[in-house]
């Protein structure tokens, strides 16, 4: 039994993501949805940005936003090094 990874499927690096939910979020739930950055846009939206270890993780934080009773909008993948979507 070969302990070899697939780096296209278990890449070392985690993976950057951005959830996007309607309705702002305060920043004290920073630590409950795992350090990621909490971004409050002008149109009432909530961005959840930040590295997602595994499908285990983002699948974790999903569940946290609806435990939250907050819409889900969009689950973004940024490309390395992007800022911005």
């Amino acid at each position: 039994m070969s302990n070899k990874r697939n780096i296209e499927t278990e890449p070392d690096e985690s993976r950057i993501y951005q959830i996007r939910l309607t309705g702002h979020l305060g920043c004290e739930w920073m630590d409950w949805f795992e350090g990621l950055t909490i971004t409050l846009e002008d149109n009432g939206d909530t961005l959840l940005t930040g590295p997602v270890v595994d499908q285990a993780a983002l699948h974790g934080l999903l569940k946290k936003v609806r435990d939250l009773g907050m819409s889900l909008v969009s689950v973004i993948r940024l490309e390395p090094g992007a800022t911005d979507v």
